[in-house]
Formats: structure tokens, C-alpha cells, sequence
């Protein structure tokens, strides 16, 4: 995993994501998971290229079932973006690249 990617867990799950002050995308994944392993060097790029402004954060949901079932996430690898506190897009399932980078382009791009 890069160190631009950061662990976070049911107990950490609310200061560092809800509560960041600056957009935070979570990768929702588990470690049996081929799909999320096609999409972890996408997301660490993406994480070294725009971790200034944007959190990049992944949570195993097969040890952190409370918040996986919270968010009602029922399939991996979902992405969220958190911003304010609050879900603003979800996508589910391994996308390209350029697609990924398409759909998270408002929080990638400088303001």
C-alpha cells in the first residue's frame, strides 16, 4: 500500500473521514478482493498525484463490518467521496482509470 493511503477502521472512521476538513475518498475493500487489488495502484497514483487536496483512505470491510454496514456498502470495491461529512458520490465496482479520474474530477482538479 502507498504512503500516500491511509488506514482508517470503525474507530477512526468518524475523525478521519467525517470530520476532515478537506474531501477524503474511501476505498471500501477486503484483502480476497480482486477487483479492489486491480484498483489499488489506480488509487495510490491518484493519491500521490492530488493527496494536497484531496484524502485518499482505505477500510477493510471484513474488519470494520459497523461502518461498511452503516454506509450500506454490500459490494467491493466502493468508492465514496466524503465531503462536510457527507457521502457526495458513490461508485461501486473496478473502473478505468481515465473513467475514475472522470467521476472524481471536481474534487481533483484545483479549485
Amino acid at each position: 500500500m502507498s504512503d500516500h493511503i491511509v488506514d482508517v477502521s470503525d474507530s477512526t472512521f468518524r475523525s478521519e473521514v467525517e470530520e476532515a476538513d478537506r474531501p477524503v475518498v474511501v476505498d471500501f475493500w477486503a484483502p480476497w478482493c480482486t477487483p479492489c487489488r486491480v484498483m489499488e495502484p489506480i488509487l495510490d497514483e491518484l493519491a500521490e498525484q492530488h493527496g494536497e487536496r484531496v484524502a485518499f483512505m482505505k477500510l477493510n470491510v471484513d474488519e470494520n463490518q459497523e461502518t461498511a454496514g452503516r454506509l450500506e456498502v454490500l459490494s467491493i470495491p466502493t468508492l465514496m467521496v466524503f465531503e462536510g461529512g457527507e457521502v457526495r458520490k458513490k461508485l461501486i465496482g473496478a473502473v478505468p482509470r481515465r473513467r475514475l479520474e472522470d467521476e472524481l474530477s471536481s474534487w481533483l482538479t484545483p479549485a
